[in-house]
């Protein structure tokens, strides 16, 4: 059985993402997306709430599971025997830095595979910091994250201006 890592901040979570998690789906048996919690990063959605939009998300898809992980993520894989780590990419920008990472992660955990999927094209301008920005100042970002997560966000907005 071939289980495949998809970590990320999901702060939030895009249909860029979702875009990778529905296609991954198809190609491995388990697909393990992956919170990371990184202690140095102020997000805008705290742990629970990121799990909790990315289960509601991806609950209908049964061999999908979401987990949360505060450590390198080739121990996590490791520790879940996945021998693939998945990371979407949408630019060239994108993949060059996903490239070094792959590197770096490789030299750690050298059993664990880097694979690189690109988004379908309508995905490659979500970015999460300008969904956040946009979002911020009123804009409309029901195009570009799930019902759940937009309004999360549109709460967000509306304690902001109170």
């Amino acid at each position: 059985m071939v289980k495949a890592v998809f970590p990320g901040s999901f702060d939030p979570p895009t249909y860029g993402h979702l875009n990778v998690i529905e296609r991954a789906r198809t190609i491995f048996e388990r697909v393990l997306v992956v919170i990371a919690v990184n202690r140095d990063k102020h997000y805008l959605f705290d742990t629970e709430e990121r799990v909790a939009f990315m289960k509601e998300i991806v609950a209908p898809w049964p061999n999908v599971e979401v987990h949360v992980c505060d450590t390198l993520i080739v121990e996590f894989a490791r520790q879940h025997a996945c021998r693939v780590l998945l990371r979407g990419v949408r630019s060239v920008q994108d993949f060059s830095y996903e490239f070094e990472l792959s590197i770096l992660n490789k030299g750690v955990g050298p059993e664990v595979e880097t694979l690189f999927m690109p988004t379908d094209q309508q995905f490659f301008v979500l970015r999460s910091s300008a969904i956040k920005e946009l979002a911020s100042f009123g804009g409309d970002v029901s195009g570009m994250v799930p019902p759940v997560v937009a309004k999360a966000m549109e709460r967000f907005r509306l304690k902001k201006e109170s």
